[in-house]
């Protein structure tokens, strides 16, 4: 997971680019912590993904729920 100061950095050397430019050092230094944030952005969004479950509208669980609805 990113840190938040690596977050930070990618912030600070975006802003620098768009102001006075970057160095090459710098810009190795952005591309790095741009794949490392797309790489946890990848991993969280298909921890998501996974979680996810489809429910069919027949689905008897549905009709459970509906009933502990009216119940209460």
């Amino acid at each position: 997971m990113l840190s938040d100061t690596e977050l930070a950095r990618i912030n600070e050397l975006a802003h620098k680019k768009k102001t006075v430019g970057l160095t090459e050092e710098e810009r190795i230094e952005q591309a790095h912590l741009r794949e490392k944030f797309l790489e946890d952005f990848r991993a969280r969004f298909r921890q998501q993904l996974d979680n996810i479950e489809i429910v069919e509208p027949d689905d008897p669980r549905l009709e459970e729920q509906k009933q502990k609805n009216r119940n209460n």
